[in-house]
């Protein structure tokens, strides 16, 4: 992997000031060129067995069940099967997770983030459940063995009417070694062996299929391991078969040197497959069948159900759920923190970047447009299977604040991850769609990444938290040494990332910040989107520019720097530390109560507002144009019917509230009381599911942004912003943070009106929502608390688990 790194630090990676680090540049366009200091994954803590027991898991997100290995080039597995369409009797090739209607429901129930987890399928005329585990017991290959189990299950009470159902189960080598087929793979008498194969990493392998009740199998072989096209294969050869035999099978033929196999097997319902990898095969023994015979079958069964009871026990321990919740939202919250670590993959490309303008060097492996950065990994955790199967910066924050309460090792090595992702001017690409498989998943025209826009910087919410949860006696020694040597190799990489943000993103004004991106010469967006916020289509100035102040972004850096000020006591306490950066300095500024509410503090309001070039006379109208062709034609173009100004933007939602969530109002302020009152309005944002994302007056509110974008974030309820609105000032506002005001609204008061936002307004709607359709949505409607957008988002909207246990950011 070219890495481009320059190890001119000492030992650690933080003694050397920033800026003789970022001196060191190299002959390639500097956006492109990695950061030059030592990576975080090269952390001893990373190595050794962690590595080992990381290596296979289930980190393939995008695919409804799929196995590979955390490398670059890894043994591929997956799961297919022909499902019912619409219920016409029609049937489809279900493979890579959509977002359909077609699929009752599918996600894990139960995951480890290690080396257990359990998924339920629910199809239109059966159930499949599938589960994995993985074992070293007995291996001598690198990372062990793995087995799967695939139950097919009726979906009526009627356990006794048996259906038919055709699976497809794959092996690839993406290094395009050639796999042997199993002699006897037509009927499995004599051997249970599908397909064999050797590399460098596991050694010799086999694969074995082993089941009590009676299957019928076929297979077919490709030579190219073209995993994004393999269902598109599978039912040509499907098709052409039926054609000649009048029988929906596979040819049981393979092309030369295939590096690719697909068994076809069939079964009814009320079956059960075991399909086991062995690795590190030394020579013809009897140890092989003894570890396939251990990982099928009976002790499979006990295996399994070990798994499950540690499960239960640790999501016991680590969420201390109230034994009043009721049996519905335990399962709810089992499926957030199983989806969660059941959503975590492994990635591994180049990020395509957009040329900057000031770039004159010839573009290195250049395409019309773009740069390519260097090959990378990624292991890190998805918003959404089905939509968003990639990783995503400003997201990742908040599911970390979930996992590192399940796993503090996942969640530093997530972490490291993405800092190991920065190049030498302090930026970390915001979306990262990395290999074949991923960028199937996107349209094109999100592919290439700007460098000049952010994303909030998240990953501070969790530094800071882990930081805080040392000093509370939080973590076991280990998991303290842990995020100490973490923070003593990352804090120059972190240091870069914040100069990034407080030079890049900095305003006209000192103190004041806005998110670069929107376009300001649209014609087509009522407002132009400010995607690097990571809030897209929320109202800001209608007429962009460097004149822009965005609240949002100045909290983001108030908690950066505070953040970073952090680390510096934190690791200086144990004199591991030399900076000449004085973030206190920055820290005071931010936190300038004053400051900021000449900045964005509006007092007819009471609420805190962007500043910018705006007017409300700004709407969508349809206009008679000229094409090229000389043709007319019908467009919903912006028009401006009055003349922007600087000003305060008039648009109270989740931006407004920024403020409030990172703890910048002093406590007893009059201001804080306003906030509360703005917060538990039913005119404004309050509703009976949740807090809205942009208040009832908005002029904008759930409006269209062009002809065919519905409104996102004007409206609908969003669970990552509920939990930092109601949850972040939790402690302070128990203990009278606020002023108390009888009569006044749900916020305030006793814990139990607390208690009243998070279980009546979200806990009950994300339940009842789960129970009626089998997922966790992207966000919930406005007015009636229906899940839209995004089915299976267990990314920041599993956070209602971290809800319902009451944990809060030790801040």
């Amino acid at each position: 992997m070219m890495t481009g790194e320059s190890h001119k630090s000492e030992p650690g990676g933080i003694k050397l000031p920033l800026g003789d680090l970022l001196n060191d540049q190299s002959q390639r366009p500097r956006v492109i060129t990695p950061f030059p200091c030592p990576k975080l994954m090269d952390l001893p803590m990373f190595q050794g067995d962690h590595k080992e027991s990381l290596y296979w898991g289930t980190y393939r997100p995008q695919v409804y069940f799929g196995v590979r290995a955390r490398t670059p080039q890894s043994l591929v597995a997956g799961l297919m099967w022909l499902g019912e369409k619409d219920g016409n009797g029609k049937h489809v090739m279900r493979h890579f997770c959509e977002n359909s209607d077609d699929l009752k429901s599918f996600g894990w129930r139960e995951h480890n983030g290690i080396d257990f987890g359990r998924q339920e399928l629910l199809e239109q005329d059966m159930i499949l459940e599938t589960s994995f585990v993985q074992s070293k017991e007995g291996s001598l290959g690198y990372g062990g063995d793995w087995s799967v189990r695939i139950n097919v299950k009726n979906t009526g009470l009627n356990d006794e009417v048996k259906r038919n159902a055709n699976l497809f189960f794959y092996i690839a080598d993406e290094d395009g070694n050639v796999l042997n087929l199993g002699k006897d793979v037509l009927k499995l008498k004599d051997s249970s062996i599908l397909a064999s194969g050797s590399r460098a990493d596991v050694g010799n392998w086999q694969m074995h299929l082993k089941s009590e009740n009676h299957l019928g199998t076929h297979y077919c072989g490709f030579k190219k391991p073209d995993i994004v096209n393999l269902s598109d294969n599978v039912q040509k050869n499907l098709a052409a078969q039926e054609s000649k035999s009048g029988r929906l099978e596979l040819s049981d033929t393979s092309e030369n040197s295939s590096s690719i196999y697909v068994f076809q097997i069939s079964a009814t319902t009320q079956s059960t497959i075991d399909i086991a990898l062995v690795s590190g095969i030394k020579g013809e023994t009897s140890d092989v069948e003894k570890r396939v015979m251990s990982l099928t079958g009976l002790p499979l069964s006990n295996l399994l159900e070990e798994k499950h009871i540690a499960f239960e026990a640790k999501f016991k321990e680590c969420f201390h759920l109230s034994e009043k919740l009721d049996s519905e939202t335990l399962v709810v919250g089992k499926a957030a923190i199983g989806n969660m670590l059941g959503g975590i993959g492994y990635f591994y490309g180049q990020s395509k970047i957009q040329v900057p303008k000031s770039t004159q060097l010839q573009q290195p492996k250049s395409e019309s447009g773009f740069l390519l950065y260097w090959p990378a990994e990624l292991y890190t955790a998805v918003p959404s299977r089905p939509v968003f199967p990639r990783g995503f910066l400003w997201d990742e924050g908040f599911h970390q604040l979930l996992i590192w309460r399940w796993n503090i090792r996942i969640t530093l090595e997530i972490v490291g991850n993405w800092l190991d992702l920065m190049n030498i001017d302090g930026w970390i690409p915001r979306e990262q769609i990395l290999g074949e498989e991923a960028l199937s998943k996107i349209p094109k025209e999100y592919v290439v990444q700007i460098p000049t826009n952010g994303n909030p910087p998240t990953l501070l919410l969790v530094i800071r938290d882990l930081i805080n949860g040392i000093r509370t006696d939080k973590f076991k020694q280990e998991e303290r040494d842990d995020i100490w040597s973490f923070l003593d190799r990352a804090f120059v990489r972190l240091g870069a990332w914040f100069q990034w943000f407080n030079t890049s993103q900095k305003g006209k004004v000192l103190g004041s910040y806005f998110w670069h991106g929107r376009d300001s010469l649209t014609t087509l967006q009522l407002n132009p989107q400010s995607l690097s916020s990571g809030l897209d289509d929320y109202p800001r100035a209608s007429h962009p520019t460097e004149d822009e102040r965005h609240v949002d972004l100045r909290c983001w850096m108030y908690l950066a720097a505070d953040c970073m000020n952090s680390i510096t006591e934190f690791l200086g306490e144990k004199d591991r530390l030399v900076t000449t950066e004085d973030y206190s300095l920055t820290v005071k500024l931010l936190s300038d109560f004053n400051l900021l509410n000449q900045m964005h503090y509006d007092h007819d309001l009471g609420a805190y507002l962007d500043f910018g070039n705006h007017t409300e006379h700004v709407r969508l109208i349809w206009k008679e144009l000229v094409n090229e062709d000389g043709h007319l034609s019908l467009e919903l173009v912006r028009e401006t019917f009055g003349k922007p100004e600087l000003r305060l933007v008039p648009h109270i939602g989740y931006v407004s509230f920024f403020p409030f969530m990172f703890r910048i109002i002093p406590p007893g302020s009059s201001i804080l009381e306003k906030q509360l009152d703005l917060i538990s309005n039913r005119n404004i944002v309050w509703s009976d599911y949740g807090l809205l994302s942009l208040g009832k007056t908005s002029s904008l509110y759930m409006k269209y942004n062009t002809e065919h974008e519905a409104p996102y974030w004007r409206g609908a309820i969003w669970m990552n912003m509920n939990y930092m609105i109601t949850l972040f000032p939790a402690p302070l506002l128990y203990s009278g943070w606020t002023v108390q005001q009888q009569g006044k609204n749900h916020l305030r008061g006793t814990k139990e009106q607390s208690d009243t936002v998070y279980k009546l307004a979200c806990i009950r709607n994300v339940v009842k929502n789960y129970d009626q359709t089998g997922y966790i949505w992207e966000h919930y409607d406005q007015t009636t608390g229906t899940g839209e957008g995004a089915r299976v988002f267990t990314g920041w909207s599993a956070l209602i688990l971290l809800i319902m246990s009451e944990e809060y950011p030790l801040f």
